[in-house]
């Protein structure tokens, strides 16, 4: 079965003046339907440059990324756009929430980015995520793992087979990571594909596999 995500030896360098930095050096990753991998290694390893190319976000100088067979590297932006809101949820380690929307909203306006609203998937999200008595409140208004959870939910609000999170339990009590390590589970239990970039040694243990970059190499560990 071909991987829902591949990426095929990724390059990207950054340049400040007459200083380069190499921030990823040849990585290649290929996950499969219910995949959790956890892409861990120092602050500056590349991780976070790695998912922004995985997602699109971010162009590699080098390789290609493919996306449930289509390619999304060296596509127009457009394209790219059209295909992450399709196939890709993104949970940024800042959060996906925009403040001056409730919970519901921010949902909503992920789906309305690819032309259709679907209320009934709204309520199941807030449902399984143990949102629905928050589900207008806004930003400012919930707790860490409140704000976590929504912000999962507003990956999820297209039912991407590809979910990418950075750090997404980076300021969560153990409680509130435990309960956002099962989310993930349980999207790759539905068939999706999951890639987090993680600091965090308890959700690298939970992973079906571990990709250790330094300096923006894959290592072996």
């Amino acid at each position: 079965m071909a991987p829902l995500l591949e990426a095929r030896s990724l390059y990207r360098f950054f340049h400040t003046g007459d200083e380069e930095t190499l921030a990823l050096q040849g990585v290649s990753l290929a996950v499969g339907a219910g995949e959790l991998v956890a892409v861990v290694g120092p602050s500056g390893s590349g991780k976070s440059t790695m998912l922004a190319c995985l997602a699109g976000l971010d162009e590699p100088d080098g390789g290609s990324v493919l996306v449930a067979g289509e390619r999304l590297s060296r596509q127009p932006e457009p394209e790219r756009a059209a295909l992450r809101a399709r196939r890709i949820g993104v949970l940024f380690q800042s959060g996906n929430l925009l403040d001056h929307l409730s919970v519901a909203q921010n949902i909503g306006l992920a789906q309305r980015i690819t032309g259709r609203l679907d209320r009934d998937r709204i309520t199941r999200l807030l449902d399984a995520l143990e949102l629905a008595g928050r589900a207008h409140a806004r930003p400012a208004e919930l707790s860490g793992g409140e704000t976590a959870r929504a912000g999962l939910a507003v990956a999820l609000a297209n039912d991407p087979p590809v979910l990418l999170a950075d750090e997404p339990t980076g300021e969560l009590d153990s409680a509130s990571e435990a309960h956002v390590l099962d989310l993930l589970w349980a999207h790759t239990a539905a068939g999706g594909a999951v890639v987090v970039a993680t600091h965090s040694p308890v959700v690298a243990a939970a992973a079906a596999r571990t990709l250790h970059l330094r300096d923006g190499r894959v290592v072996v560990s």
